[in-house]
């Protein structure tokens, strides 16, 4: 998922901060306009793939308090902190290992030899920066290099995996 200018300068603020509270940032989305926009930080427990209530308490107050000092947005805006949740967005290639064996979407930058830029099917891990899926029509190889963006399907298998976390 490529994040836009803005994005990318508010996660090198905050992902040393969220780090220091022993967390692991996940992703940032930044919606709205310029005095009404909305930050969206996901972060999570890398054991658990989880964060608790007062984890994101913790990491909003440490996040409100670099923010007001680095100022990167132009008027007002809204912090959100959250769990990317169980049908997550990938985005770090560790993670395309991590859930191995479970339904994804992928969406690409640029179009394969047929035209297609979206795929479905099961995640069959990464090797040599590809990421390896297995469709309706057969294997795949996607370069991470052209990855729009990667989310996890929420099926019953998922749902029992992330509940033994």
């Amino acid at each position: 998922m490529r994040n836009t200018p803005l994005e990318e300068k508010i996660a090198k603020i905050v992902t040393p901060v969220i780090e220091d509270l022993g967390l692991a940032f996940h992703r940032i989305k930044i919606s709205g306009e310029d005095g009404s926009s909305l930050v969206q930080i996901m972060a999570e427990d890398l054991k658990t793939s989880n964060l608790l209530v007062d984890d994101a308490a913790k990491i909003s107050r440490a996040i409100s308090a670099v923010m007001d000092v680095e100022d990167p947005i132009n008027g007002a805006y809204r912090l959100e902190v959250s769990s990317p949740g169980i049908d997550r967005m990938l985005i770090r290639e560790d993670e395309f290992d991590r859930y191995k064996s479970f339904e994804i979407k992928i969406e690409t930058l640029t179009p394969s030899e047929n035209g297609q830029k979206r795929y479905r099917g099961v995640l069959n891990g990464i090797e040599d920066n590809n990421i390896l899926v297995t469709t309706d029509t057969g294997d795949i190889k996607i370069p991470y290099s052209s990855l729009a963006q990667a989310k996890l399907i929420l099926t019953d298998e998922l749902i029992k995996a992330t509940a033994n976390l």
